[in-house]
């Protein structure tokens, strides 16, 4: 009865495996960076209320960073055409036009993107640029000093469920499936990213987070890899927890201040990223780096906000996220004083001009200005 149907799905999941063969043995043969004299950091505003706090944070950087554009050391490029309606015009997650700017340029600072949900509509910008750039490592810091909490969460970025999980196959009126990958080097380099990290910067603890006890191949190929990646690091006390007792942890005062690195695969980092950003006060509170061998981009963690949209509220939007998505940037690309000075302008408007609808409330561009009166 399901005969035909199953045959397909056979097809279907040879061709997909094939493929990801394919991109497991490029992995292990790129080719080293060539040194740029110039950064180009490409601007996208995204849809929703993307446009509408990118705008705030690209004038912060104008203004730390008029000199070196002025000695053409870095240039600011706006990337237009990443909004939902142009994707959704041309059935692509990205357009190949704005792929090939994208492309163009050294590092990005991206508003959100809206993804319909469920069905064949549209893949997400965020899963496609990532796949497309090879930015394999999500790296999100969360701070709450007065609780202990100096967390950096390194997760897998272009593999797991979210590299292959919108194409699975369907047995109709019986079942569906969806796959998950983990390949040797995906899963060797977020690890060395992780402990290289902890290393470099005095941390002592790197943990772990799978649910390999379940998920025994892709899971457990993860547990096992990060592991011996681990042995490299003696001077590192590592530990595994499974994802579930790991997000119980976070919300235990007495772990808190135990907790330091975290690596973990990409859907799991996702969550827990998100249960650890609202610890710390909200998505609107946390930036994201997504880095690789040749790009990074950096983002704002939450989404665009449709609703805020329609009812006319796209104003208020607080611009705090991108901000701090600026904040990781500036040190990426070197430049650690003007990252601390942007840091400080952010908490000095978060308290002078809080963002909001609440009768103290302020509007995103009046938060913007006091921004940049510190600047």
């Amino acid at each position: 009865m399901y005969q035909e149907a199953i045959e397909q799905a056979v097809n279907h999941y040879r061709e997909l495996l094939l493929a990801q063969v394919e991109r497991a043995e490029k992995l292990n043969n790129q080719a080293p960076l060539e040194k740029k004299e110039k950064t180009v950091i490409g601007v996208v505003g995204g849809d929703g209320i993307g446009p509408i706090i990118t705008a705030q944070a690209e004038r912060a950087l104008k203004a730390l960073l008029k000199d070196e554009i002025a000695a053409g050391k870095i240039e600011l490029r706006t990337i237009e055409g990443l909004t939902i309606e142009n994707r959704l015009a041309v059935g692509k997650a990205v357009p190949d036009d704005v792929l090939a700017e994208i492309k163009a340029c050294d590092v990005l600072l991206k508003g959100p993107t809206t993804t319909p949900s469920g069905g064949e509509l549209l893949e997400s910008a965020n899963v496609a640029l990532r796949r497309e750039l090879d930015l394999f490592a999500n790296v999100r810091p969360v701070s709450v000093p007065e609780q202990g909490i100096d967390w950096m969460f390194f997760r897998e970025n272009t593999e797991g469920e979210y590299a292959i999980g919108g194409k699975g196959i369907e047995i109709p009126g019986l079942l569906t499936m969806d796959f998950k990958v983990t390949t040797v080097a995906g899963t060797k380099r977020i690890a060395r990213a992780a402990f290289e990290y902890a290393r470099k910067n005095g941390k002592t603890h790197v943990a772990i987070v799978t649910k390999s006890n379940i998920i025994k191949k892709t899971d457990g190929m993860f547990s096992i890899l990060c592991r011996e990646v681990a042995a490299e690091y003696p001077e590192i006390q590592t530990d595994e927890y499974f994802i579930d007792i790991m997000s119980a942890n976070l919300l235990k005062p007495a772990m808190r201040s135990q907790l330091q690195v975290f690596v973990m695969p990409n859907l799991y980092g996702d969550i827990l990223t998100d249960e650890a950003a609202q610890i710390q006060g909200g998505v609107g509170t946390a930036g994201s780096a997504n880095t690789g061998d040749r790009y990074a981009m950096f983002e704002a963690i939450h989404g665009s906000a449709p609703r805020m949209i329609a009812r006319g509220m796209g104003d208020y939007a607080n611009p705090e996220s991108i901000l701090w998505a600026a904040v990781m940037l500036l040190r990426h690309i070197g430049m650690p004083e003007k990252a601390e000075k942007l840091s400080n302008a952010i908490d000095t408007a978060s308290k002078v001009c809080p963002v909001g609808t609440t009768p103290e409330g302020h509007t995103c561009q009046e938060f913007g200005d006091a921004l940049v009166k510190e600047l």
